[in-house]
C-alpha cells in the first residue's frame, strides 16, 4: 500500500521551480515541485516546503520568496539545486541573478519567469509548512515552455523518497 500510495502521489503532475530567499548577506535557492496557484482574486500561490529543510526557516524569517519557474531549456536549475552540491546556506553563486525590486528576493536569470512573494499566512500540514503568498512582482524571462515532472527522471514525493521511472514507466 505504501509504494502504491507513493506511486500515485508521483503521478500527480508538477511545474519545477526553484524557490529562493534572502537572509543578510546570504541567497539561498531550493528544487519544488510542490507549488500552485489557489486564488485568482486576490492571486495567491502556495509553496510546500519540508519543515526541516534549511529553506523553512529563512521563508519564515524575510516574511517572503522568489517563485523561479524553470523552462525546459533551464534543466541545469534543478540539477544543481536538487543536487547534494547545493545544501548548503549560500548556495547561488554558480548563476547569474539579481534582487527583486521590492521584497529583495533573488531572482534567477535562467527562469522562464520569476516572481517575488510575500508570504501571507502559513500553515504546517503534516511534515511541511505552506506558505500562502501574493505575487508582489514579477520577470518574464526567455520563451520557454516549463519544465514539468514529465520531463525528469524521478518525482520528489517527500521526506528523502523518490520515485523513478523510465521511458517505458515506473521502477
Amino acid at each position: 500500500m505504501e509504494k502504491d500510495i507513493a506511486r500515485a502521489m508521483a503521478a500527480l503532475t508538477t511545474g519545477i521551480y526553484v524557490l529562493t530567499v534572502a537572509d543578510g548577506s546570504s541567497c539561498h535557492g531550493m528544487s519544488s515541485s510542490w507549488v500552485t496557484q489557489v486564488s485568482g482574486e486576490p492571486p495567491l500561490l502556495i509553496a510546500a516546503v519540508d519543515t526541516s529543510h534549511f529553506t523553512n526557516a529563512l521563508i519564515r524569517r524575510a516574511g517572503a520568496f522568489g517563485l523561479n519557474i524553470v523552462g525546459a531549456r533551464g534543466k541545469a536549475l534543478e540539477d544543481y539545486f536538487y543536487s547534494p552540491a547545493s545544501r548548503r546556506p549560500n548556495n547561488l553563486e554558480p548563476f547569474e541573478f539579481t534582487m527583486s525590486p521590492h521584497l529583495s528576493v533573488p531572482w534567477l536569470s535562467a527562469a522562464l519567469i520569476s516572481i517575488e512573494a510575500r508570504v501571507a499566512q502559513s500553515y504546517v500540514a503534516g511534515d511541511h509548512t505552506i506558505f500562502i503568498a501574493e505575487p508582489v512582482g514579477i520577470r518574464i524571462g526567455a520563451n520557454d515552455r516549463p519544465l514539468t515532472s514529465l520531463d525528469l527522471d524521478y518525482v520528489y514525493v517527500g521526506g528523502k523518497e523518490l520515485v523513478s521511472r523510465d521511458r517505458r514507466g515506473w521502477r
